[in-house]
C-alpha cells in the first residue's frame, strides 16, 4: 500500500473518532515521535527554504517598524517643520494636537487591518493577501510622498497603517505554518527582530538627514518605503502557499507540492507522513470548531486560548514599554544635548536587536521554556521598572537621571531577549490552526488600540506643564508589570516541544495550564493500550 493510501486510512480513523479520545494521537503517534526527535540542526539541513521564506514574509513587519518610528523624527526637523507647522515667535513648529494625530496614524491604521485582516487570508491565503498588502503600501507611501498638508499626510499614515496590521498577522501565522517544531520557535521569535530593524534604520536614516534643509529630509525616508513591498513582491510568485490553508481547502496536492517547496531535496523528510500530520491536525479541528469565526474565539477552550494571546500581545504595552520609549527624553534630562541624546537612543535599539539574537541561544541552545523565559523577564522587568521609579524621587539630580536611563537600556535589553520575541512565539503556537488568524487579528488590534491610549497619554504623564510625573511613572508600570507577572504565573502555559495537535488535545481535556509541560499524551495511549489489552 502506497504512503498516501496509508495517510488517507489514518484520516478516516481519526475523522470517526470520539472528540478528544487517545485514538487522536494514537493515529499519529509516530509522527508526533518524529518531531519531538528532530533536532534543531537537523530540521535547519530538512527545511532550508522554509527558513528563508518565514524570514522573507517577515520583511514586511521591517514596514511597520520602521512607519511607526520614523514619524516622530520628523517633528524636530527644520524642513518638516518649515513644510507642515506653523510660525510662532519666530520659529516653526508642528502643533501639538497634530504630532499626536500623525503618532496615532499608524497604531489606528494597524487596529483596523489586524481586523480586517481574517478573511482575506481565509479566503485568499496568505501569499495573495500580502501581495494586494505590498501593493496598498506602495499606493499610500505615494499619499505620503506627495503629502501637502498635514491631513493628508495623516491620512496617508492611518490608510497606510492598514497594510501594517495585516502584516503583524500575516508574518507569525505564516511562519508557524511552514516549519517544523524544531523550528517554530527561532521563527517566530524573529518577527521580533524583524520590528527591531525598522526601529533601526528608522533611527539611522534620521541621524542621517537630521542635518539637511531640504524637502529630502523627510521625504527620502517616505521614499525609502517603496523598497521593501517590491521586494516582497518580486519574491511572492516562487514562495509555497500555507500547507494548512491548502488542506483546508481541499487542496491536497497543492499542500504536497508546497511541503516540497519548503524541504531540501537532499535531506528532505517524508513528505507524506508530515502531510498527514497537518490533515490530522485539520481534522481534529475541525470536530472541535464546527465554524470558524470570530465569535468562536470566545466559545469554550478557545477563550482560555484568545485570552492567553490577547494578554502576550498586550502586556508589551501595558508592562513598560510605552515608559521606556521616553528613553531620549530622559537622556536630554540628564544633561546630552538632543543629538546626543539621539545617538543614545540608537545604542537602546541596537541593545533591542542583540537581545532579540540572544532569545534565539535561550530557546534553541540551551532549551529553554516559552514559559521560563517570558516570565523570567516578566519579574526582571517589574524591578526596574520600579528602580526607575525610586531614583526619581530625588528632584534634579543628574547622577538619578543617568542612573534611571541606563536602567531604560536594560530594560530594554531584557525585555527584547524574552517578552519581546516570545510573545510572537506563543501568539503563533497558543491558537489551534483554523482560527490563527483571527486570533493574532484579535490581539494586534487589542495591543494597537492600548497603544493609542500609551501614546495619547504618556505626555501627559511626563511633561512639566502636566502631570510631570517623569520616572515616577515607574511605578504606575511597575504595577501594571506586577499584576501581569502574576498572571502569567497562572495562566501562561508552557507551549515548547508541542505539536499543534498536542496543543489541541491539551486545552481540549482542560489540562491545567501549569501542566502543560509535564502532561505526557504519548505515555496515555500506550497505558490505556496495556489497560486494554
Amino acid at each position: 500500500m502506497e504512503k498516501h493510501e496509508e495517510a488517507a486510512i489514518a484520516g478516516q480513523e481519526l475523522s470517526h473518532g470520539e472528540k478528544g479520545e487517545l485514538v487522536q494521537i494514537d493515529v499519529t503517534r509516530d509522527i508526533t515521535r518524529a518531531e519531538h526527535e528532530l533536532g534543531f540542526w537537523q530540521a535547519m539541513r530538512q527545511y532550508p527554504t522554509a527558513t528563508f521564506w518565514a524570514m522573507f514574509f517577515s520583511i514586511a513587519v521591517i514596514m511597520s517598524g520602521y512607519d511607526g518610528q520614523i514619524i516622530f523624527s520628523f517633528y524636530a526637523l527644520p524642513a518638516f517643520q518649515k513644510r507642515y507647522g506653523n510660525l510662532v515667535d519666530g520659529s516653526y513648529e508642528i502643533p501639538a494636537p497634530w504630532q499626536t494625530a500623525l503618532g496615532m496614524g499608524n497604531p489606528i491604521g494597524q487596529v483596523l487591518g489586524a481586523l480586517a485582516s481574517g478573511y482575506p487570508m481565509e479566503r485568499f491565503g496568505r501569499r495573495w493577501t500580502l501581495a494586494v498588502c505590498c501593493v496598498w503600501s506602495i499606493g499610500f507611501v505615494f499619499v505620503q510622498f506627495f503629502a501637502n498638508s498635514l491631513s493628508m499626510l495623516c491620512a496617508g499614515e492611518i490608510l497606510g497603517g492598514l497594510a501594517y496590521g495585516f502584516y503583524v498577522v500575516i508574518a507569525p501565522t505564516y511562519a508557524s505554518e511552514i516549519c517544523p517544531l524544531a523550528l517554530r520557535g527561532l521563527l517566530t521569535a524573529f518577527i521580533n527582530l524583524a520590528f527591531v530593524i525598522g526601529q533601526f534604520i528608522a533611527q539611522g536614516v534620521a541621524a542621517g538627514l537630521e542635518g539637511r534643509e531640504d524637502e529630502w529630509a523627510y521625504k527620502a525616508p517616505f521614499a525609502l518605503q517603496w523598497l521593501w513591498p517590491l521586494v516582497i513582491l518580486i519574491g511572492l510568485p516562487f514562495a509555497p502557499e500555507s500547507p494548512y490553508w491548502l488542506v483546508r481547502q481541499g487542496r491536497k496536492e497543492d499542500a504536497r507540492k508546497a511541503l516540497v517547496q519548503l524541504s531540501s531535496s537532499k535531506n528532505a523528510p517524508d513528505i507524506d507522513q508530515v502531510l498527514l500530520g497537518v490533515e490530522q491536525t485539520d481534522l481534529l479541528e475541525q470536530e472541535f470548531e464546527a465554524t470558524t469565526n470570530y465569535l468562536d474565539l470566545f466559545k469554550g477552550v478557545n477563550r482560555v486560548r484568545t485570552e492567553i494571546t490577547i494578554m502576550v500581545y498586550l502586556i508589551q504595552v501595558i508592562a513598560g514599554n510605552p515608559l521606556i520609549g521616553y528613553a531620549n527624553y530622559f537622556f536630554e534630562q540628564a544633561g546630552l544635548n538632543p543629538a546626543e541624546a539621539f545617538n543614545m537612543g540608537v545604542g537602546n535599539t541596537a541593545l533591542g536587536f542583540v537581545g532579540t539574537i540572544t532569545s534565539w541561544f535561550l530557546l534553541n541552545y540551551f532549551k529553554l521554556g516559552r514559559r521560563t523565559i517570558y516570565n523570567s523577564g516578566m519579574w526582571v522587568m517589574t524591578l526596574l521598572l520600579f528602580i526607575i521609579g525610586f531614583l526619581s524621587i530625588p528632584s534634579h539630580n543628574t547622577g538619578a537621571i543617568w542612573a534611571m536611563a541606563s536602567c531604560m537600556d536594560v530594560w530594554t535589553f531584557i525585555y527584547q531577549m524574552t517578552v519581546g520575541p516570545i510573545c510572537f512565539v506563543v501568539i503563533s503556537e497558543i491558537s489551534s490552526t483554523r482560527l490563527r488568524t483571527k486570533s493574532i487579528a484579535v490581539s494586534t488590534a487589542v495591543q494597537s488600540f492600548f497603544n493609542i491610549i500609551s501614546t495619547i497619554a504618556m505626555p501627559y504623564m511626563l511633561n512639566s506643564d502636566q502631570a510631570n510625573w517623569g520616572g515616577k511613572a515607574g511605578f504606575l508600570f511597575g504595577g501594571f508589570s506586577f499584576f501581569c507577572t502574576i498572571w502569567c504565573h497562572f495562566r501562561l502555559p508552557e507551549s515548547q516541544g508541542r505539536t499543534f495537535e498536542e496543543l489541541d488535545i491539551l486545552f481540549q481535556r482542560r489540562v491545567p495550564l501549569r501542566q502543560f509541560k509535564t502532561y505526557d499524551l504519548l505515555q496515555e495511549v500506550e497505558g490505556e493500550k496495556t489497560t486494554t489489552a
